[in-house]
């Protein structure tokens, strides 16, 4: 992506990106968000054009949406407020389809949803996630978590929906790791909480694979508080 907006923008060097969510490797990403800092004279010569030769230096499974100037104080990773994912897993072995294997967990252990959202709701809320996360120095694992909640959509696949306002190193797929246990009955709804109680990472937790996640959209807050906002972010979270 940097290589090729350089080459589209005419730049001497590929300009250094930042993404508003750095997903594990076989991760997707529908709604990723990027900055990038360019002189202004490059954006002018081919403002129009971005998208449109994007599209022709990229590799099929990269696209650009849509390209623009952004507000002051922007920054794509630290003003955001949210970020919303969605896990897909199919639990029927009938179900499965080979086209979408490539973004869907075939998990053939039929899962009980009520009993995965009874666990889901007792994570909600700000709390210190270190159960499960993968620890990075210097980073903290407290996130506020706003939605964790699974429903099946029209051809039967479990979706899980999960919001927070950031995700430490494989959150998300923890989560999910756990909740499955949960659904295929290995564990009682209330374990998962107590999992996270115990803010210590926890190896009966499986870290499921990368190819059912995708980040599905960032949310920021309007242009006069995006500064604000990158400044709070940057500011490393405790909890008491």
């Amino acid at each position: 992506m940097a290589a090729a907006l350089g080459r589209v923008l005419r730049l001497p060097v590929a300009p250094k990106l930042t993404v508003a969510g750095r997903t594990d490797a076989g991760v997707h990403a529908r709604g990723q968000v990027v900055h990038v800092d360019i002189p202004g004279a490059a954006w002018a010569v081919t403002s129009g054009r971005v998208v449109a030769r994007l599209a022709s230096a990229l590799p099929a499974d990269v696209r650009v949406r849509a390209a623009g100037l952004a507000p002051a104080g922007f920054d794509a990773r630290f003003s955001a407020l949210w970020r919303r994912y969605a896990y897909r897993v199919c639990d029927d072995e009938g179900a499965a389809d080979p086209l979408r294997r490539h973004e869907t967990l075939w998990y053939f252990r039929r899962l009980d949803l009520s009993a995965m959202n009874e666990a889901a709701h007792a994570l909600l809320g700000e709390h210190d996630f270190a159960a499960f996360c993968r620890r990075r120095e210097g980073a903290t694992t407290i996130r506020a978590l706003r939605v964790l909640d699974w429903q099946r959509d029209g051809d039967g696949i479990a979706i899980a929906t999960v919001v927070a306002d950031a995700f430490c190193h494989n959150m998300v797929r923890s989560l999910v790791g756990a909740l499955l246990a949960v659904g295929e009955g290995r564990h009682p709804p209330g374990w998962a909480a107590a999992v996270l109680a115990a803010a210590v990472r926890d190896p009966s937790v499986r870290v499921v694979a990368p190819h059912g996640l995708c980040l599905e959209e960032v949310g920021y807050p309007s242009p006069g508080e995006l500064a604000a906002r990158a400044a709070e972010t940057r500011t490393v979270r405790t909890i008491g």
